[in-house]
């Protein structure tokens, strides 16, 4: 539309030959099938599974990452400050850390379920996906996903609870909080609460590499990338 309003200005002052110049040194963008845009949906998915997904699987993938860390939730705050204050701040630690080995787990059993949803992105998927914010791609993803995902998570991490030691870690943390004088007593479970911190992770991450997609030219790192972005610059 701004090129449009310039032509016309532009007219007021130039020949149609000294225009007609001008038009032919405006860059074109190619254009492009639908099929190649849908493709190009799909190469910037991969990379956001490939470059920062899998990085959430290794160890401290999300204890080691301020943007994903999960947290004791707000219910537990007290339990963390009394914790601290009874000079068994190593303990609560080792709480969350523990907490944090679970997702790191439990995202293993992500990627087969994003690859079958990115293979299904239609034609309207990519053009909205494209035409959206910084991370409508995500969002397209996290919408195909999420149910499928805390169905596969929620076990792994129940039984990864066990395998790291958080149940023995949370039920041994919980007694000595329980112990403190006056505390009102807590039991949680914290299952569900880990599930959906993992989930939340993973679409960060994923949203952290579209961003840097449409935004730096530099990680478009194919031919069909560097076309399908260059549409919306």
């Amino acid at each position: 539309m701004k090129k449009i309003i310039v032509l016309l200005v532009m007219f007021q002052f130039l020949g149609c030959h000294e225009l007609q110049k001008v038009v032919n040194q405006i860059p074109v963008k190619e254009l492009l099938s639908q099929e190649q845009i849908g493709e190009g949906l799909r190469q910037a998915l991969d990379n956001g599974i490939r470059n920062q997904v899998s990085k959430l699987t290794a160890i401290d993938g999300f204890y080691g990452n301020s943007l994903v860390k999960i947290l004791l939730p707000k219910e537990l705050n007290d339990v963390d400050r009394g914790l601290r204050k009874i000079g068994l701040g190593n303990l609560a630690d080792k709480g969350i850390r523990a907490m944090n080995r679970t997702a790191e787990e439990a995202v293993k059993k992500a990627t087969p379920i994003f690859v079958d949803a990115i293979k299904n992105i239609t034609f309207m998927d990519a053009k909205n996906i494209l035409l959206g914010n910084q991370n409508a791609a995500t969002r397209y993803l996290e919408g195909k996903t999420n149910e499928k995902l805390y169905v596969e998570f929620h076990p792994v991490i129940k039984k990864s609870f066990i395998n790291v030691g958080a149940d023995k870690i949370w039920k041994n943390l919980i007694l000595k909080y329980n112990s403190i004088p006056f505390v009102d007593k807590v039991n949680p479970d914290l299952t569900d609460y880990v599930t959906k911190q993992a989930l939340n992770g993973v679409y960060t991450m994923i949203a952290v590499e579209e961003k840097g997609i449409r935004e730096k030219v530099g990680l478009r790192n194919t031919t069909l990338l560097k076309k399908v972005f260059a549409l919306q610059d």
